[in-house]
């Protein structure tokens, strides 16, 4: 029997994405809210810098890998215009629906995809530009994740990282605190559920670091790989380019 982490446990590999799907089951009709309480509303400028580095244009073919909620594939859409596409897709099924419907609301309707990340149903070579935010810690293999997506982009294409990573030294017991401590009680009395957010502190501190996560970009397949540190390290944008 194969095991992986669970936030701090060790569970059984094929158990891990069970238990994932019932964190985000949980807390999808209180994520943007949670997202705004928890950083402060920094994810936005977060998520508007990864937008940038996109650097979209007309016509651009786009995936959004656990794009949950839709922030990113409603700014993408708009970048990539009438004859761009963006695809909108997580692995689980009501933030895809919440992110449906918030994309409806704003006048938008993207293909939209119940899909694993570790195997994609889309063909070799086929987007300008692949992202996940916030998603790839929650995949059981990485390693298998990151290959996908490196074989749906053209050549030349771009992937985006961005996800929370290691915090400067500084900030550690600081961030610390507030993870182990305010994050498990706002999920309490916002979403009703301190253990998903519990688990969130734990995910983050078993996900790769900013070099780790750039060496794996580079074993599934990207030419050049960089990355850049936000909000002192608590989250990092990865960019790989496949040769």
């Amino acid at each position: 029997m194969s095991t992986t982490h669970f936030g701090f446990q060790s569970v059984d590999e094929k158990d891990k994405a069970r238990r994932v799907r019932g964190v985000f089951d949980s807390v999808a009709s209180k994520y943007d809210v949670m997202n705004d309480l928890m950083s402060g509303g920094l994810h936005r400028a977060w998520k508007a810098y990864t937008v940038m580095v996109a650097n979209l244009r007309e016509g651009s073919q786009v995936l959004d890998i656990a794009g949950g909620t839709g922030d990113l594939s409603l700014a993408f859409a708009r970048k990539v215009g009438a004859t761009g596409r963006v695809v909108h897709t997580d692995i689980n099924e009501a933030m895809l629906r919440v992110g449906r419907n918030r994309l409806i609301d704003a006048g938008l309707v993207l293909p939209t995809l119940v899909c694993d990340a570790e195997s994609l149903p889309f063909p070799d070579n086929h987007f300008d530009v692949v992202s996940v935010a916030f998603g790839l810690r929650n995949m059981t293999h990485k390693d298998v994740a990151l290959k996908e997506m490196c074989r749906v982009l053209k050549p030349g294409g771009k992937l985006l990282v961005l996800e929370f990573s290691k915090v400067a030294k500084p900030l550690t017991k600081a961030y610390d605190w507030y993870s182990f401590n305010i994050l498990p009680k706002l999920g309490q009395m916002i979403a009703g559920d301190a253990e998903s957010y519990r688990y969130l502190a734990e995910s983050i501190r078993m996900h790769p670091g900013q070099e780790e996560l750039k060496q794996l970009l580079h074993q599934a397949g990207f030419g050049h790989v960089d990355y850049h540190n936000m909000t002192g390290g608590i989250v990092a944008l990865h960019v790989g380019i496949k040769c």
